[in-house]
């Protein structure tokens, strides 16, 4: 574990050769947002949750705007300090609402015939390139994606099709799907790796890949693989820097009964070392095994967290456990709950428990740091400093 760095003001305006990986805590879904080395950029995931149950925690900054106007008025702000203008390119993990948005009370649809909320309002601030998802065209696998806010994400797609924005599927094994797009000859070691989506894993060899659940002809449709088994994953690497986020995939078995249902283990496996890894499904009980920590084995681990289960005691104890690997290791939560703290004694262990977490690639991917901004405010102010990591 290091020891905390000097805490500046403010990050820093990103600048080229830069690679930045903004983790955005608003406590109400998962978000990403990456400028890459040339400035293209990325982001993974726009959730929006809404209510006052007991196991969420409040709105961050304020119910003034809801979760996804937040995620966009973040972007917006590192956009222009960086002198860039747009999102090349938005990848949805998967399809809940902690990842792309619920149905908001009261809310009516806009003239295109969509509810605005998570990806679309994120979308309203900033404009969005181009969409990938691991459904589409047709939404069907396993299920027939027609719950409230899968339909009304996919009649948001639907609009901005009409508009000319290009709708893809995410293609397990490519891996020059999501690519620099402004200076890639300047850039030659970084890459974005395609690595899993609907039970589909890349091989570690070119494009092929080798499915790992069974098919659904052989399954009553109460056993087929859950949405979170189902998500999109991705390895990134800039230099000696690695960096792994995987949606909400798992490793529960059903007690032994489908080993086919750890399909972040074979995942873990082929993504191989890294130095950040982002734990899949929140840091839940039923994810980040002791084969995930033991392939990934990175520096630093990211817990995206809103609920008062995240992350778990069984979860934290693999994170930290010496036995698994025995490299130093630093784990940061977006949001701990009081009642989880004293439940789960293992979080007073974590770097941090509250606030946006930036990681930030010095030029070369060589060396990085992770900075903790304050949620509580749009000032960005950090408020932890942590680093400097040899990748």
């Amino acid at each position: 574990m290091l020891a905390a760095a000097p805490v500046k003001a403010s990050l820093e305006a990103w600048k080229p050769g830069v690679l930045e990986i903004h983790h955005i805590a608003t406590n109400r879904g998962n978000s990403a947002f990456m400028i890459l080395p040339d400035g293209t950029t990325l982001m993974v995931d726009a959730g929006a949750l809404y209510g006052d149950t007991p196991y969420l925690s409040d709105s961050k900054p304020s119910n003034a705007h809801r979760p996804g106007e937040w995620i966009g008025r973040y972007v917006q702000r590192r956009l222009r300090s960086a002198g860039l203008q747009a999102i090349d390119a938005f990848l949805l993990t998967h399809l809940h609402p902690d990842h792309l948005g619920a149905i908001p009370p009261q809310a009516t649809p806009t003239a295109e015939g969509f509810i605005s909320t998570g990806v679309a309002d994120v979308d309203g601030i900033v404009p969005i390139h181009r969409f990938v998802d691991r459904a589409c065209p047709d939404f069907s696998y396993p299920v027939a994606a027609t719950l409230d806010f899968q339909t009304n994400y996919r009649a948001f797609l639907a609009a901005k099709q009409r508009a000319g924005v290009p709708i893809e599927r995410f293609h397990v094994g490519a891996k020059n799907q999501f690519r620099l797009l402004k200076d890639a000859p300047s850039f030659p070691t970084f890459e974005i790796q395609n690595l899993a989506a609907n039970g589909e894993v890349w091989s570690g060899e070119g494009e092929r890949t080798t499915q790992r659940f069974p098919a659904l002809s052989t399954l009553k449709p109460a056993d087929y693989p859950s949405e979170n088994s189902c998500s999109a994953a991705i390895r990134l690497r800039y230099g000696k820097f690695g960096y792994y986020t995987g949606g909400d995939l798992t490793c529960d078995t059903n007690y032994g009964r489908d080993p086919w249902r750890d399909i972040e283990t074979p995942v873990a496996q082929v993504c191989g070392p890294v130095s950040v890894a982002v734990a899949n499904h929140h840091g839940y009980f039923n994810a980040d095994g002791a084969d995930y920590v033991r392939a990934l084995r990175p520096q630093v681990f990211v817990i995206p967290a809103w609920d008062s289960a995240h992350p778990t005691v069984n979860t934290l104890a693999a994170l930290f456990s010496k036995a698994i690997y025995p490299g130093p290791r630093d784990v940061f939560a977006t949001l701990v709950k009081e009642e989880n703290r004293i439940a789960n004694k293992k979080t007073d262990d974590l770097r941090s428990r509250n606030g946006h977490i930036v990681v930030r690639v010095e030029p070369g991917g060589a060396v990085f740091h992770v900075h903790i901004l304050s949620n509580e405010d749009e000032e960005d102010r950090v408020i932890g400093s942590f680093g400097p990591y040899t990748a």
